[in-house]
């Protein structure tokens, strides 16, 4: 199956908007519609990639339940947090470790996440580290297309 590169990435700077939300009541829909259409007030933009980012509470992965509440994100890497919009907030993403996947169909598959919670991780020398998730999507991604393309990175460190 799919082997994920092992990153150690630099702090970012972001810009955007966030809603809380479960996997059961997932907004990410409604998230995307409200970004979108304001991405482009973001000043300093890097690159176009957009991340989505969650930021999950501590333990949420020891015993997962499909209403436990998270923080999703929807924005655009920056080079200072000057002049944000109104209606967005400015996110730090700290430096870490991450194992990052790169995967090909629609984002509407959920068997990725399955093998990189169920299978790797418990077979790989990492854990969890508590530090937000994300995927990144570049020019190839396009949602539910089969030839979508996204990078997904998952924070990580040694196990003890």
């Amino acid at each position: 199956m799919l082997q994920p590169t092992i990153v150690q990435l630099p702090p970012k700077t972001l810009i955007g908007t966030s809603l809380s939300m479960s996997v059961q009541n997932n907004r990410t829909g409604e998230l995307w519609k409200s970004f979108m259409p304001r991405r482009g007030q973001i000043i300093n933009q890097i690159g176009t990639e957009l991340y989505s980012l969650q930021v999950y509470p501590a333990n949420y992965f020891q015993a997962f339940n499909p209403e436990a509440v998270f923080e999703k994100w929807a924005l655009v890497e920056v080079r200072t947090q000057e002049a944000i919009p109104e209606g967005m907030q400015a996110f730090n993403l700290d430096e870490g470790l991450y194992a990052c996947f790169h995967y090909q169909g629609p984002s509407t598959d959920k068997r990725i996440f399955q093998y990189i919670f169920g299978e790797w991780i418990p077979q790989s020398e990492y854990v969890i580290d508590d530090r937000p998730h994300f995927e990144l999507l570049g020019p190839k991604y396009s949602n539910t297309s089969p030839n979508s393309e996204e990078d997904i990175y998952v924070p990580i460190r040694l196990k003890d």
